[in-house]
């Protein structure tokens, strides 16, 4: 049977959904879902059977319904033979690879997030907030430069990090730029954009740009 997942080419939760299935060649069907859906059917299945707030990324596989990215991912390495590699099979180095996944979940793309939500939601952002985002998103990069100067060079495997990272790392900088201050976190974040089921995430986005509150820029 053949996975659907529901989502938005330019939402940073269903490119953390779409990469491993991109990476991993596995066969499913993309609904996609935003303001000019005609597809009611996808908007009702969303809202009524996935999750406290109906939002997406939504994978259904059968009659089991998934929701939020990571446990998407978790879905994938437990019923897709080509995904298991997405988590380490070592226990330790799997609750790295989660602990990892929080990391970019909730320091990175959450607090991008509250940015976003400082232009869309008022009539002007709070320069206080704006700076306490960034200023948080600092010390993310600089924990991150750390974590990265203990790691061997980076490879063209995908894993539950990699999902993770990517996605959020290409709007953070957006909002924050990741400039030379962090060598290695913008070298490794330029890596991940290369990598092919990265880059058609990157691809596919590209006509949203223009709605990017903050102004999307022409480095990507």
């Amino acid at each position: 049977m053949t996975l659907a997942l529901y989502g938005h080419p330019f939402s940073s939760y269903t490119w953390k959904a779409l990469i491993p299935l991109y990476a991993c060649e596995i066969p499913f069907t993309f609904h996609m879902l935003d303001e000019t859906t005609t597809d009611t059917d996808a908007w009702r299945f969303v809202t009524t059977r996935a999750g406290p707030l109906g939002k997406f990324p939504v994978l259904a596989d059968g009659a089991a319904v998934i929701f939020e990215a990571t446990s998407i991912i978790e879905h994938l390495v437990v019923h897709q033979p080509r995904a298991t590699g997405l988590i380490p099979a070592d226990a330790d180095a799997a609750v790295q690879t989660r602990m990892l996944d929080r990391v970019f979940d909730n320091y990175v793309m959450n607090v991008v997030q509250g940015m976003i939500g400082e232009y869309i939601f008022k009539d002007a952002p709070d320069p206080a907030a704006c700076r306490r985002i960034r200023d948080n998103l600092e010390r993310t990069y600089d924990w991150l430069e750390r974590w990265l100067a203990g790691r061997p060079a980076p490879g063209r495997a995908i894993t539950l990090v990699e999902c993770a990272a990517a996605p959020s790392l290409f709007y953070a900088d957006w909002v924050h730029e990741i400039t030379a201050r962090w060598p290695r976190l913008k070298a490794w974040r330029a890596h991940l954009n290369a990598l092919p089921a990265v880059a058609r995430c990157i691809d596919e986005a590209r006509p949203w740009r223009p709605n990017f509150p903050l102004g999307a820029p022409d480095r990507d």
